[in-house]
């Protein structure tokens, strides 16, 4: 059997490597020039992604595994906001159509069942917002706006731009990208905390 070296467990030092690797994504990505089309990165995206939402009649959110852990976060804060939201795949979700938008996560841009799904959302006429690592996925070729985040894909296993496993750093900035769009949805809404708390769940 092969031997394995023990190392020392860090989880200070570990949490200072990964604070820096979202740090240094975030740079990139907000440094990202801005490109036409679909496959467009950086701000003015972002800005395009929170205008899709605003828009809106209903907002889908899916992701597979953790990328879809991450979209959940985003869901409850638009919620929070007041717009009707829905993750697909709940038993209670309504079938997606015309006027709504799927806002979804893949980072390599390719999975199979997003793919299906954004498909059919595009053929009931709805508009699909995409968050990936590939501006030349099959997903960003079917996405209205697509943002594109400088992360590794889940089998990328090089180390070239994220030392995390399988996509960590992706999900990660997911989620803080989601924060950033809420914001921007809440600051222009004009709504005070005060007036978005009473939506927070009371059945705890």
């Amino acid at each position: 059997m092969p031997t394995r070296t023990t190392v020392p467990l860090r989880v200070t030092e570990s949490l200072a490597a990964i604070a820096a690797e979202q740090a240094d994504a975030i740079r990139r990505f907000l440094a990202s020039d801005v490109a036409a089309g679909t496959a467009s990165g950086g701000p003015a995206s972002v800005e395009s992604a929170a205008a899709e939402l605003r828009a809106a009649r209903r907002v889908f959110v899916l992701g597979a595994g953790r990328s879809g852990l991450a979209l959940r976060m985003t869901a409850m804060r638009l919620m929070h906001l007041g717009l009707e939201v829905h993750v697909v795949g709940e038993v209670t979700t309504p079938a997606i159509a015309a006027g709504d938008v799927l806002l979804v996560a893949s980072g390599s841009g390719s999975t199979a069942a997003i793919v299906r799904a954004a498909e059919t959302a595009t053929a009931a006429g709805a508009r699909v917002t995409a968050i990936t690592t590939a501006p030349a996925s099959p997903l960003a070729a079917l996405a209205a706006v697509t943002v594109v985040i400088p992360a590794a894909q889940k089998q990328d296993h090089g180390g070239r731009l994220s030392i995390q496993y399988s996509g960590g750093l992706f999900e990660q900035v997911v989620v803080v990208l989601g924060d950033a769009i809420f914001h921007s949805l809440w600051t222009a809404s004009g709504a005070t905390a005060d007036e978005l708390w009473p939506r927070h769940a009371n059945l705890e």
